[in-house]
């Protein structure tokens, strides 16, 4: 059976507001998240994502109302991540409507959280996100990544929005996360991040490789021959992308079209 390759707008939220960055840094508001979402819905995106991405760093809460709002103008799954440090935070988004929630910082700073919540809501329900750097440091425990220039590296794991390092390795934490019971990864490179150059094609395979879950692409997309890189180099079951469609460069539709082309199976 061919698995068909998924096309996911994410929505980067800061104070309610879609807002977009490069490397983390400089965002720039970009509307209204339902509105945006709605758009992408008709386009036939096959899910959407909410990060609200500044909620770990401010220490604040999740955006209930919001979810809400959106999952009752929406069909298609939502996945919904940012401040979550809890069961009952899940089980909030859940309730709220969302399909999946997103742990990032909290996940890192305490792994059980993947387990009990793969426990109580089922796998497909948690995502694992990740965010990565690349370090050229020595690190005899880290697995190396070969890159297009021929260097190599080890990709280590940040949180608290791109802010705090870690010192994690990401493959391994990738393996990790699949083993504690996640549903997929969703792997943004920092490299990457709002460049418009491509996906960070040498840790996205590489993770695709590690991992028996599907890997989500994310991070630096900016024409159409990204996402194709994005899913043949790459080996991801899914790329998401924010400022392209922010910004009106493509639809949705364009892309799956520009991909159906090329033989990458995705639903239109």
């Amino acid at each position: 059976m061919v698995l068909t390759r998924r096309i996911t707008p994410c929505l980067d939220l800061k104070e309610g507001r879609v807002v977009k960055g490069t490397n983390f840094l400089g965002l720039r508001d970009a509307g209204d998240p339902v509105e945006l979402a709605e758009r992408y819905n008709e386009q036939g995106a096959d899910e959407v994502v909410f990060l609200d991405i500044t909620a770990s760093k401010e220490n604040r809460g999740i955006i209930v109302e919001l979810i809400k709002r959106a999952a009752d103008q929406l069909f298609l799954p939502l996945t919904v991540g940012g401040g979550i440090r809890s069961l009952a935070d899940i089980q909030q988004i859940l309730r709220a409507g969302a399909d999946k929630v997103s742990m990032n910082t909290s996940a890192v700073e305490d792994p059980t959280l993947i387990t009990r919540g793969a426990e109580s809501f089922g796998t497909q329900c948690i995502v694992v996100a990740m965010d990565v750097r690349r370090n050229f440091s020595p690190n005899p425990d880290a697995v190396p990544v070969t890159l297009d220039t021929g260097e190599t590296c080890w990709y280590e794991v940040v949180v608290y929005g791109g802010s705090k390092v870690t010192g994690i390795d990401a493959i391994s934490w990738a393996r990790e996360a699949e083993e504690r019971g996640a549903g997929e990864i969703l792997l943004t490179s920092m490299e990457t991040d709002g460049t418009r150059n491509g996906f960070d094609i040498a840790i996205t395979s590489a993770i695709s490789d590690a991992a028996g879950i599907p890997v989500i692409a994310s991070g630096g997309v900016g024409t159409l021959e990204h996402f194709y890189d994005g899913f043949i180099r790459g080996k991801a079951d899914a790329c998401l992308a924010a400022s392209v469609f922010h910004y009106g460069e493509f639809t949705v539709r364009d892309i799956k079209k520009y991909l159906r082309e090329r033989d990458i199976p995705v639903r239109l």
